[in-house]
């Protein structure tokens, strides 16, 4: 009997320590960085290693893809070309998630998340001066088209450069990730606007 009873016992123990053992893997796993995040507004984003870096570049790209997508609208609005109007959806719709994804995750990180217009007057890398956006309002026809496809091109480039300073610096690894896929696509889109310059009526 008093075999049993220690087998039983250490049974026991040893099922307590694995069950235990469980509990904290499952509670550790949302904290590694590197982990998917899922929505951006999940504990995991919040519990994941992330730095300065990642910081600023969530905070300097929404503001950046926030005039991407007014300038999308404006195209959607007022371009004569089929290829123009094109670009301007293919680009709200890959930005305009991507606000909500970055704004989650400074939500997470409980840093603040910049308004609309917190940013309208800054000389970010890439992005257009308060004078140029009105330019690019009263500008109609052909001379629209093409103003819009040069400042679209500056500002990806300065989208570009933002990422691969991210994918230098950042530490998050979602964050990271998302910097590449910006300079991927931003690049291809950045040869194409470049190749409709050369079809589109000069100004």
């Amino acid at each position: 009997m008093t075999h049993v009873y220690r087998t039983t016992a250490a049974s026991a123990a040893l099922l307590a320590a694995v069950f235990g053992l469980a509990g904290c893997g499952d509670s550790d796993a949302g904290s590694m960085p590197g982990m998917s995040h899922g929505s951006p507004s999940t504990p995991a984003s919040a519990a994941a290693a992330f730095n300065n870096a990642d910081v600023a570049f969530a905070t300097q790209m929404i503001p950046h893809h926030q005039q991407a997508v007014t300038m999308a609208d404006l195209a959607l609005r007022k371009a004569t070309t089929a290829e123009v109007q094109n670009l301007a959806t293919a680009i709200k719709a890959a930005q305009a998630p991507e606000i909500r994804q970055l704004s989650g995750w400074l939500t997470a990180w409980g840093k603040p998340v910049p308004t609309p217009n917190e940013h309208s007057g800054h000389t970010m890398t890439g992005m257009m001066s308060p004078q140029e956006m009105d330019d690019l309002n009263r500008a109609t026809g052909s001379m629209f088209d093409r103003m819009w496809v040069e400042m679209m091109i500056k500002h990806h480039q300065g989208a570009v450069a933002m990422a691969k300073t991210e994918q230098t610096s950042g530490k998050d690894a979602a964050s990271v990730a998302l910097a590449k896929k910006i300079q991927t696509a931003q690049t291809t889109e950045i040869a194409t606007m470049q190749r409709l310059l050369g079809r589109l009526p000069a100004a």
